[in-house]
Parts: C-alpha cells; structure tokens; sequence
C-alpha cells in the first residue's frame, strides 16, 4: 500500500490504506448489501477498539452499554498494522470482489472518513 504524500501524518498505516481502499465506499450508492457487510465489518473494528461502558436507563428500560468515546487514529493504526501483518502470513492476495479482508479494510477506511482520522 502506497502512502499519499499530501494526506495525513507521515508514517501512518492508515494514509496508504486509504489510498488504496477509499475508493471503494464510492461503490455504496450502487450496493446496498456492501453497505450492510461494511457496516458489520465498522462496528466490529469499533467494538475492538472502542470499550463499552453502562449508559444510564431510561424508564421501562433495561440496562444497556454505549461506545465510551471515538475510534482514535492512534488505536485504528495499530488495529491496522496487526491486520495486515496476520494478511502477510498468510500470503493473501486481494481479490476480485470482496472477501473477508478487503471487507475489514473498506470497513477502517469508513472509519477514517466518518472520524476525519487523517486531518488531525
């Protein structure tokens, strides 16, 4: 994965990621099902990264948990390094289409857009 030179702090596994698979949110308008396989794949990485912690009840409600703050840069970059190291060891090589990996990659991406994780 190349790394933008004008994009996002230097060294960061994340800009070369982007470059890379950004592109393919612009798929979402045309594949709604994509949309649904990337969102899992989002709300897995965030879960991993992201702890849960009690919310307070609302009357007639049970207990229930909420992220407690955002996806950091800092977090989704190691979450990254380790994902394409365990990609390395098993000698993956992207496919046409979408499989479990290119998923999870499109997924971080959607997360750095949502979370303007370059711009900082």
């Amino acid at each position: 994965m190349d790394a933008l030179p004008h994009s996002g702090p230097p060294g960061c596994p994340l800009v070369g990621l982007a470059a890379t698979y950004m592109p393919r949110l612009s798929e979402f308008p045309f594949e709604p099902g994509l949309v649904a396989a990337v969102d899992q794949h989002a709300a897995a990485v965030r879960d991993a990264l992201v702890p849960l912690v009690p919310a307070p009840r609302r009357p007639g409600q049970g207990p229930r948990e909420e992220p407690a703050g955002m996806v950091r840069r800092e977090d989704l970059a190691d979450y990254v390094l380790g994902f394409t190291d365990w990609l390395s060891e098993i000698d993956w090589t992207e496919p046409v289409g979408y499989d479990f990996a290119t998923l999870r990659l499109t997924a971080v991406c959607w997360l750095i857009r949502e979370h303007d994780l370059l711009a900082r």
